[in-house]
């Protein structure tokens, strides 16, 4: 598996993995979507392949048809744990996901512990993510394992959000920093997991994903570039007579369309951003009002499940007021 961006985090650990002396916990933090999950998977494979003791290539991949991965992929591996929010209905894995990573989860770690590592003097531990925690319980349980680590185990412990976790937590580790993708990193992502889209749906979900493939690929197949091109006529004159706005509120309203829906919610503040950056003294300063109002109620409509369509024309209602004040100073 190939990883692009945050070079510098994977040198990092490639630093700390060659210096004898790799901390038994790291937590991987950064925006969600950007390649957490998958360093941590990728990592995890690399320390128990090299546990093993077989000549392999620099870095962190592995060679086609290794061992580890195989039996990593074939949830056979005696070394490797994963802990991930499990379906709400066992006998419907593609289901809704629990709120949470259970207690009853990280407990059925111990009898892993209570003996030696099967097939090295290495056992990896991936949580992807520590925020999901249930708690009191699970993180606690969590939290003796990291303060008495059992011997030969390293925890790669993803987090979004580290300041939601128990600073006992985040004490016992060393932090790993990933940081949003440049565009151009978000481009290759995208262009590898969407051969078929075209350049104008990659270059919306690169603008919609704001550094974060994994959620620009949630909105994949979701016609952002028309999302967009509304809201970009809208902007040009202020849509003096609703219908553009009403348009778009009709079309995204509907209970059918609730991916787009929330995509739009994602996508009008991150609009109104750009064209701040456009924008200087008075200009400026009202595109920033209009931004913070737009986070704010997409935020309280995700919470409070407000009218979708009455959300749209109200959120588009900021563009439209953005393009008036605009075509006003121009003339």
């Amino acid at each position: 598996m190939a990883l692009i961006g945050n070079e510098a985090a994977r040198l990092a650990f490639r630093a700390a993995m060659d210096s004898g002396a790799l901390h038994h916990a790291w937590l991987l933090t950064g925006p969600e979507g950007v390649g957490k999950g998958a360093f941590a998977r990728l990592a995890a494979r690399r320390l128990l392949a090299e546990a093993l003791g077989a000549p392999l290539p620099p870095g962190l991949d592995l060679p086609e048809g290794d061992r580890t991965t195989t039996l990593i992929a074939a949830g056979a591996h005696p070394d490797y744990r994963e802990l991930v929010r499990l379906p709400k209905d066992g006998d419907k894995p593609e289901g809704e996901l629990a709120r949470s990573i259970t207690i009853a989860q990280v407990r059925q770690l111990q009898p892993l512990f209570a003996t030696k590592p099967a097939l090295s003097s290495r056992r990896v531990i991936v949580i992807d993510a520590v925020d999901e925690l249930e708690r009191p319980g699970a993180s606690n349980a969590l939290l003796k394992n990291l303060e008495e680590p059992p011997a030969g185990t390293i925890f790669l412990l993803v987090s979004h959000a580290p300041g939601k976790l128990l600073p006992t937590i985040r004490s016992r580790c060393r932090r790993l920093r990933f940081d949003p993708l440049a565009d151009a990193e978000v481009r290759d992502v995208l262009g590898g997991q969407l051969p078929e889209a075209s350049a104008v749906e990659l270059e919306a979900l690169v603008r919609v994903g704001a550094g974060s493939p994994g959620r620009a690929l949630r909105y994949a197949g979701l016609d952002l570039a028309a999302i967009d091109n509304a809201l970009a006529a809208i902007a040009r004159d202020g849509d003096p007579n609703n219908a553009r706005r009403a348009a778009l509120a009709k079309s995204l309203g509907v209970k059918a369309q609730q991916p787009r829906y929330e995509a739009f919610l994602d996508r009008a503040p991150s609009f109104i951003a750009g064209l701040a950056v456009e924008r200087r003294g008075a200009a400026l300063q009202s595109a920033l009002d209009a931004y913070d109002m737009a986070q704010a109620l997409a935020a309280t409509a995700r919470a409070q499940s407000l009218d979708a369509q009455a959300t749209v024309f109200e959120l588009a209602g900021l563009v439209a007021r953005l393009g008036l004040h605009q075509a006003r100073a121009m003339d």
